[in-house]
């Protein structure tokens, strides 16, 4: 199968699958879309969607985090991991998105790098949910999934290589979607140690050697 192929293959598999696809975060706002992103940096979608609930209520938009001090979020934020570190991020954040953009998220990239806590991946998610943008974030289950099934090479050794091969290859107006395919995939179904290698319609286009033998 070439890459092409593969690509097709995988494709062709998810847009029949899952045609209507989104984050698994919850949020009300492009503010706490940025702010669920930054939490949930090593560590899971489930346990930030039980801490956003109420930080959210308290503190609903960039305005109202900029008024406090980084140990008045992290009250709400304790349970998810480093929540010193990411109450610091939080509160710096909003107070720049207070006073360079009027509390609003800014689309463009170099602006979203320029906020604490938003490294690469989470300013493409942004980019991608927020805002439409035909942009590829790569996390450790896109990473994971993308080499498995073969869709980016050996040499694509980072997120940022596997995320140029991807978008090189999927076109733009899959590439949103294309995000939370291989995430989803990687979440439940091709996990990292013992990947549900039975449940998996795309074993044929699998470079994993723990499936051979279903």
């Amino acid at each position: 199968m070439t890459r092409q192929e593969r690509y097709d293959y995988v494709l062709d598999y998810f847009r029949h699958e899952m045609p209507e696809v989104q984050t698994e975060l919850e949020f009300g706002s492009v503010f706490q879309l940025l702010v669920a992103v930054i939490l949930s940096a090593q560590c899971t979608d489930k346990r930030i969607n039980q801490v956003t609930p109420d930080l959210f209520r308290q503190y609903p938009d960039a305005k109202a985090m900029a008024d406090v001090e980084p140990e008045d979020v992290l009250e709400y934020i304790k349970s998810v991991s480093y929540p010193n570190a990411k109450a610091d991020h939080l509160v710096k954040m909003a107070r720049i998105l207070v006073e360079k953009y009027n509390g609003e998220v800014p689309q463009d990239m170099n602006q979203l790098l320029d906020l604490p806590g938003v490294g690469r991946k989470t300013a493409n998610v942004i980019q991608s949910v927020a805002f439409g943008k035909s942009a590829m974030a790569v996390d450790t289950h896109v990473f994971r999934v993308s080499h498995r099934l073969g869709l980016v090479s050996q040499k694509a050794d980072t997120p940022y290589k596997v995320e140029q091969e991807l978008v090189k290859h999927i076109p733009a107006e899959d590439v949103p979607r294309a995000h939370h395919w291989l995430l989803l995939h990687g979440r439940y179904i091709c996990t990292s140690r013992r990947p549900h290698c039975e449940k998996c319609d795309l074993r044929d286009a699998c470079s994993n050697p723990l499936h051979i033998n279903l």
